[in-house]
């Protein structure tokens, strides 16, 4: 079947149609603009992603400025809407001090075993 001769349905009313359709609120915090990201999100998302890669000690630093930033995003809830990448990167963070604990751990316990077994051999 073919649409050719049939009319085509009319346009909208003018201002807006009426009914129950209405514009959608001002998005709240003033000037327009609506949740922004946290500025320091996706810092701490890397320092927590290059803790588990190469630099552990990175995830202190992570831990540190996600609480920070958590506090600040909790403080406003609806100007920052990117919580749960700086929660990501806080999580890696503490499981990179993790791995930098274990690290440290076996770093001591086979250096102590060397020592305990006589680290230095003489041979005549």
């Amino acid at each position: 079947m073919s649409d050719y001769g049939s009319t085509p349905p009319p346009p909208p009313p003018p201002g807006g149609g009426g009914g129950d359709y209405a514009a959608p609120p001002p998005p709240a915090g003033g000037m327009g603009g609506g949740a922004v990201d946290h500025p320091k999100g996706i810092t701490i998302l890397v320092l927590g992603i290059l803790s588990l890669v190469c630099c552990s000690p990175l995830g202190i630093v992570a831990l540190i400025m996600g609480n920070n930033a958590l506090k600040e995003i909790d403080a406003q809830p609806g100007r920052y809407s990117n919580r749960q990448i700086v929660q990501i990167g806080r999580i890696l963070g503490i499981v990179g001090i993790v791995f930098l604990v274990l690290s440290l751990l076996w770093i001591l316990f086979f250096g102590g075993l060397a020592v305990l077994s006589g680290g230095s051999s003489t041979s005549y």
